[in-house]
């Protein structure tokens, strides 16, 4: 990414909530000034116990803002306007209770009153007590910022200043600001562009009611349509039954089995880059009863499977109406790069995300997944990242991969 090229003349807001690791917001205000961006700094009651209002100003250039009924910060800048003039929100650190404001819908301080105004992006970065940031009501605030569209980034994993050692320290000012940057350069390079994104589990029927399915949650699927769209790509998902909530701006198409999700799919071709991340039965039952069966009926000796139309090799052998970038995923519990590479040839798609997805793991249903893009041209290791992060992670790389075939074909 070129230094400075994104953030040039960008307006960030940034509140600093309090917790030990604001200091590390006076190194992330000196570094975004630096790349050309204009800093509003916001700080919380708590936050003033941490860093003071006159080192946020000297670095950021500009007046710090702090009481919610000031006359005079109202009169010369309402809350609604500030929240409004930014071109990207910003919290660090988020902590624990700011959070759970921000998921409760909390409107009782500035910085509060502002992310509830907001109609602009916004991005936190976590910052917490390894226990707090584990406990059931934090992941539930988590969970629902996220299908609000709130970023994240961080937060790291190691020693903390309570003397405890896991995740929950605040990442890097480097690491936010490459954030940063990111949510600027995905916004609007796949303009013009068709996305078809695959998400979820299929269900093949043994009965009325019964039937063979597997443990995917679909949050990875959902969260790259998501980031796509964000991207500017008109973005159709065809989606397995799952429990989350439609993406914006994404046309949403809900299928039950495999052979539904290829019909589906091949009704969405043409497309400009296909993301398979569904994980679509290999089988279903050769036979689906009428009814349901009873236990009076007795256990049936054996339910005879039969192959299912496979949706990425179908779609990657579409000839004309073929996607220029076929992406698909290789959940694999053991010898994950030899079964991906050899999916990437058999299927004859052009990546293939791999990732683990082994019990210890905790891929499925859980919300970080540790993938590496195999291409013909190698493997590229990706960290350990929240799936929404991986999503934006993701269509960076789609979109700079239509960027180097138009200039190759210039």
């Amino acid at each position: 990414m070129r230094t400075g090229a994104v953030l040039n003349g960008r307006r960030i807001l940034l509140i600093v909530a309090g917790g030990i690791a604001a200091y590390k917001t006076l190194e992330l205000t000196r570094r975004l000034v630096e790349r050309g961006a204009s800093v509003r700094c916001v700080l919380t009651e708590a936050g003033a116990q941490f860093v003071t209002p006159l080192s946020l100003s000297a670095l950021s250039g500009d007046k710090v803002y702090r009481d919610l009924f000031s006359l005079t910060d109202e009169h010369e800048m309402g809350h609604i306007r500030l929240s409004r003039e930014a071109d990207l929100v910003v919290v660090a650190p988020a902590t624990a209770d700011i959070l759970a404001r921000m998921a409760g819908g909390l409107a009782n301080d500035l910085a509060t009153t502002l992310l509830l105004a907001t109609d602009k992006d916004v991005l936190a970065a976590p910052a917490m007590n390894v226990r707090m940031w584990e406990h059931a009501a934090t992941r539930a605030n988590l969970a629902t910022l996220r299908e609000r569209g709130i970023r994240f980034v961080g937060p790291d994993e190691g020693e903390m200043a309570c003397g405890e050692y896991g995740p929950g320290r605040m990442a890097e000012p480097a690491a936010i600001l490459d954030a940063v940057e990111a949510c600027f350069a995905a916004r609007g390079r796949l303009r013009g562009r068709a996305a078809l994104v695959t998400s979820g589990p299929t269900r093949e029927a043994l009965d009325p009611v019964r039937y063979i399915g597997n443990r995917s949650s679909g949050k990875q699927g959902h969260a790259i349509a998501a980031a796509l769209a964000r991207a500017g790509a008109r973005t159709r998902l065809v989606t397995g039954p799952t429990h989350e909530p439609d993406p914006a701006g994404v046309e949403v198409v809900r299928v039950e089995s495999a052979r539904e999700m290829l019909e589906a799919c091949r009704a969405a071709l043409p497309s400009d880059v296909g993301v398979f991340a569904a994980a679509v039965s290999d089988w279903r039952p050769a036979r689906e009863a009428g009814r349901k069966m009873k236990k009076s009926d007795g256990a049936p000796a054996a339910v005879e499977l039969v192959e299912n139309p496979d949706v990425l090799a179908s779609v990657a052998a579409a000839g004309n109406a073929r996607p220029a970038l076929v992406v698909g995923f290789a959940a694999e519990t053991d010898d994950l790069l030899a079964n991906a590479r050899r999916k990437l040839e058999a299927k004859g798609c052009d990546w293939v995300l791999a990732n683990d997805v082994a019990p210890r793991s905790g891929t499925f249903g859980g919300e970080e997944n540790t993938v590496r893009l195999v291409s013909a041209d190698g493997v590229e290791d990706w960290p350990t990242l929240a799936k929404d992060a991986v999503a934006e992670r993701l269509a960076s790389r789609i979109a700079d991969w239509f960027d180097a075939r138009a200039e190759a074909a210039e």
